[in-house]
C-alpha cells in the first residue's frame, strides 16, 4: 500500500529525511508555494479475506471469492516494485477462462519485480454487503484491496460490461472520474477488443492499450518502475506522459474533442506534445516465443469452459466484413506444430483437464491443422483426452478432421456459422461459403454417424430483407434433408442460433446503419412462425435467438463518442450493472438515461445506432490505428453494397488492407514440415 502525504514548505519539509518515501514536487490548490508529494511504501497490503469470510455465508456462489486455486500466484507484497491488478469486469465463471487474462497473468508474474493478481466483478448480493461493511473491492489471489496496487488493468471483451467498470472502481474506493484521482490512486488502464474505441470510457480511464499485451504490459511496468525509482517526479501527469511516449499507451485526457453543431465530431487534437496524432496498436510477432499459458489456473468454482485452451494462431485474413476481431488482430501469425504440442502436454500435466481446445478465430484454417489434430490424437490415443475446435469454417472442415476430433469416442454436434441466410447476404458480408459447401460437409458427417448440427446466423445485416432471413429456415431444411438421405435415419436435427448484427469500429461496416430493435424482432418472429408452420421439418429445427434490444445498447456503446460516457454513468448510478446478463439488463433504463443525457446535446440513441455515416464524418476512433487503411475499409464497404466478395489474402495476392506495411509486420504461416514427437514415460530411477 502507498500512503500519500502533502507537506507544505513551512512545515519544515525541506530539511526532512525522506529515506522512507519518494518525493515529488507539485503545488497545492489555493497555495502558490510548492508542495511535496511523499509516497511511503509499506511492505504489505491488508488481507481482506478474514473480513470477507464473514460475508460469504450470506451470498450465492461464495466459492468464487475464496481463491487458492491450483497454479494461482501470491507473491510477497514487498518483493515487487510494480504491482498489477488484472481485472475481468464480469463474474468469475465468465472471466476465469478468458485466454488474454491467463496469458498476461503469467507473463507479468514471470518477472520477479512485478506482482500481478486477478480480480473479477462481484455479484450484486456481495457488492451490497461490501458497501454496507466498508469492505473494498479485492483481488482473488491475495485478497488485497485494488486501491493498493500501482495499476488496475481491465480486459474488455464486450461493451456491455462498461457499467461493471464503473461499479468496480467505486467498490474499490477509487474515484470513478479520472480527473478526480490523486497520487493515492492506481492507474486505470483498459485493453481487449472493446478498447479499440475507448471513447465512451474516456472520462473514467487513465489510458488504453491497443492490441497484443504480452510485450506492452512489460514495457509499461518498466516505465512505472523507473518513474518510481526516480521519486515519482511530476506525479500522475508525468507518468501518463511517459506511458504515451515510451509505451504507446493512449491517454484520452491528452486529446481534445470538438463537435459540429449538428452532432458529429469536428476534430480530435492532442493537447500535449507527447501525444501523437495517431496511436498505433501493439502486435506480437513469432508466437512461438510466447507459449502461454504454461501453468493455467484450475478453477475451484464452475466456469463456462472447463478445458485447457491453446491458441494455435492469432489473426484472420478471411475478411468477414462484420467481424471486428478478425480485422483488428491482423496479420495472421501461426504457432508451429511442435510449440502447440509442447503447450498441450504442459497444460494437461499442469491442470488435469480432459479436454483440449485448439483456439483461434477460425481454427481449421491453420496450415497444418490436419497434422496437428492427427498427431495429437495419436499422442492421447487410449486416454480420456478429447480435442475440440471451438471455431470452424465450413469450407475449412473435412470429415477426416472430424474423425480425429472424435477418436476417443466423444462425438458432439457439429457447429458452423454461415451468418447469412441467403447467397446474396453472404456475398454482402464476404462470408464466402455456399449452401452447397455446407450441404456437402454435413451430408458426409451424417453418413459417418453424426445426428445434429448447429448453425449460427445474424439478423439485421446491411441490405437485409425478410427473404434473406427466411433463407435461414430454407438452409436448415436442406441440411436436414441431406442428413436424412445420407444416414437413412429420421432423427436428424438442426439448431439455428441467431444474434442481432452490431456495426463495430475498424470494420467495413463501421459506417452502416444498425437495424432498429423492432425490425429485428419482427423478422425473428416471422422466421419462428415459418418454422413452426412447417409440419414436415419444423419439429426437427431448433431456434435460439436474442431480441433486438440489448443489441441497440451494445451498438450505442460500440460506436459512441465521449458524450456517451454520461449515459453509462447515469445508468450505473441508477443501479445498472451486469448488462450482459438478461436478468439484470434493463432496456427501459438505458432509453430513459439516453433521453435525459443525450437529447440536450442534440444527439440520441437512434443517432448513434440507426444512422448511416458518410465518408467525410470523423469517427470517434479515427485517431486510433488498428493498421487498417481507412480508404480500404471504405472501398470494402462499397464492395459490400455491390455484393462483391474479396478472397483470403493468405492464398491470394495482397489487396492492400494496410496492416503489414503500416505495422511493419507480415503474415506468418506454415507449413513448417515438422512433426510432433511421441510422448514417452520418463524412466524410473530404481537405484
Amino acid at each position: 500500500m502507498e500512503l500519500v502525504l502533502v507537506l507544505l514548505p513551512d512545515s519544515g519539509a525541506a530539511g526532512m529525511d525522506f529515506a522512507l518515501g519518494q518525493v515529488t514536487r507539485g503545488h497545492v490548490i489555493g497555495n502558490s508555494a510548492p508542495a511535496y508529494h511523499v509516497r511511503v511504501n509499506i511492505d504489505s497490503a491488508p488481507d481482506l479475506l478474514p473480513t470477507l469470510e464473514q460475508l460469504l455465508t450470506r451470498v450465492s456462489k461464495p466459492i468464487q471469492y475464496v481463491g487458492g486455486e491450483k497454479n494461482s500466484i501470491v507473491k510477497p507484497w514487498g518483493s515487487a516494485q510494480v504491482r498489477w491488478t488484472l481485472m475481468y469486469p464480469d463474474a468469475y465463471e465468465v472471466g476465469q477462462p478468458n485466454q488474454g487474462l491467463a496469458i498476461l497473468y503469467e507473463v507479468l508474474n514471470e518477472h520477479d519485480w512485478i506482482l500481478a493478481e486477478r480480480a473479477f466483478s462481484v455479484w450484486p448480493d456481495l457488492a451490497d454487503l461490501m458497501r454496507a461493511s466498508d469492505v473494498p473491492a479485492f483481488t482473488l489471489d491475495g485478497h488485497r484491496p485494488l486501491r493498493a496496487f500501482d495499476v488496475v488493468g481491465m480486459s474488455l471483451s464486450t461493451e456491455l460490461c462498461y457499467t461493471n467498470v464503473l461499479n468496480a472502481l467505486d467498490l474499490a474506493q477509487i474515484p470513478v472520474h479520472q480527473a478526480d484521482r490523486t497520487m493515492a490512486d492506481p492507474l486505470v488502464l483498459i485493453g481487449g477488443h472493446a478498447s479499440f474505441n475507448p471513447e465512451p470510457l474516456a472520462d473514467f480511464i487513465d489510458g488504453a492499450i491497443l492490441g497484443d499485451g504480452e510485450e506492452a504490459l512489460v514495457t509499461i511496468s518498466e516505465v512505472i518502475r523507473d518513474w518510481k525509482d526516480e521519486g515519482c517526479l511530476g506525479g500522475r501527469d508525468e507518468i501518463l506522459a511517459r506511458l504515451v511516449a515510451d509505451a504507446g499507451v493512449y491517454v484520452p485526457s491528452f486529446y481534445d474533442v470538438e463537435y459540429l453543431p449538428d452532432g458529429p465530431i469536428r476534430r480530435v487534437t492532442p493537447n500535449r506534445p507527447e501525444a501523437p496524432f495517431m496511436v498505433s496498436k501493439h502486435t506480437v510477432m513469432d508466437l512461438d516465443e510466447w507459449p502461454y499459458p504454461k501453468h493455467p489456473i484450475v478453477p475451484t468454482a464452475e466456469t463456462v469452459h472447463e478445458r485447457y485452451s491453446a491458441e494455435i494462431f492469432r489473426g484472420c485474413s478471411r475478411g468477414c466484413r462484420f467481424c471486428q476481431a478478425g480485422m483488428i488482430t491482423r496479420p495472421v501469425r501461426e504457432r508451429s506444430i511442435d510449440t502447440i504440442g509442447s503447450m498441450v502436454a504442459c497444460g494437461l500435466a499442469e491442470t488435469g483437464f480432459d479436454e483440449v481446445g485448439l483456439l483461434s478465430l477460425s481454427s481449421a484454417d491453420h496450415s497444418e491443422i490436419t497434422e496437428i489434430t492427427e498427431q495429437l490424437a495419436d499422442r492421447y490415443q487410449g486416454t480420456n483426452i478429447s480435442l475440440s475446435l471451438p471455431s470452424t469454417r465450413v469450407d475449412a472442415f473435412n470429415i477426416d478432421l472430424a474423425n480425429e476430433l472424435s477418436r476417443n469416442g466423444r462425438r458432439s454436434g457439429l457447429t458452423f456459422a454461415p451468418e447469412g441466410g441467403s447467397e446474396r447476404m453472404r456475398k454482402v458480408i464476404n462470408k464466402q461459403v455456399t449452401e452447397q459447401d455446407l450441404i456437402d460437409t454435413v451430408a458426409t458427417a451424417f453418413s459417418h454417424g453424426w445426428r445434429q448440427v448447429k448453425l449460427y446466423f445474424m439478423c439485421g445485416l446491411p441490405t437485409e430483407t425478410d427473404e434473406d432471413v427466411l433463407g435461414i429456415k430454407d438452409m436448415a431444411v436442406h441440411v436436414i434433408e441431406a442428413g436424412r438421405k445420407a444416414s437413412g435415419r429420421k432423427d436428424i436435427r438442426c439448431t439455428i442460433s441467431i444474434g442481432g448484427f452490431i456495426p463495430k469500429p475498424h470494420t467495413p461496416f463501421q459506417w452502416a446503419a444498425q437495424a432498429p430493435a423492432e425490425v429485428i424482432d419482427e423478422r425473428l418472429a416471422l422466421l419462428k412462425e415459418t418454422i413452426r408452420s412447417d409440419r414436415r421439418f419444423g419439429r426437427s429445427i431448433g431456434m435460439r435467438y436474442h431480441d433486438g434490444r440489448p443489441g441497440m445498447i451494445e451498438g450505442l456503446l460500440s460506436r459512441g463518442d465521449r458524450r456517451v460516457g454520461r449515459v453509462i454513468e447515469a445508468v450505473w448510478r441508477d443501479g445498472g450493472i451486469f448488462d450482459g446478463w438478461n436478468e439484470h439488463f434493463s432496456y427501459e433504463r438505458w432509453v430513459e438515461c439516453c433521453q435525459r443525457e443525450l437529447e440536450p446535446l442534440g444527439v440520441s440513441l437512434d443517432w448513434y445506432t440507426t444512422r448511416e455515416r458518410d465518408y467525410e464524418e470523423v469517427l470517434p476512433w479515427d485517431h486510433l490505428d488498428a493498421g487498417l487503411d481507412r480508404d480500404w475499409l471504405w472501398d470494402d464497404w462499397q464492395d459490400a453494397l455491390d455484393e462483391v466478395g474479396v478472397d483470403d489474402c493468405r492464398w491470394s495476392p495482397c489487396y492492400d488492407c494496410g496492416v503489414c506495411p503500416q505495422m511493419d509486420t507480415e503474415i506468418q504461416i506454415g507449413p513448417s514440415g515438422r512433426s510432433l514427437l511421441p510422448l514417452s514415460v520418463a524412466p524410473t530411477n530404481l537405484a
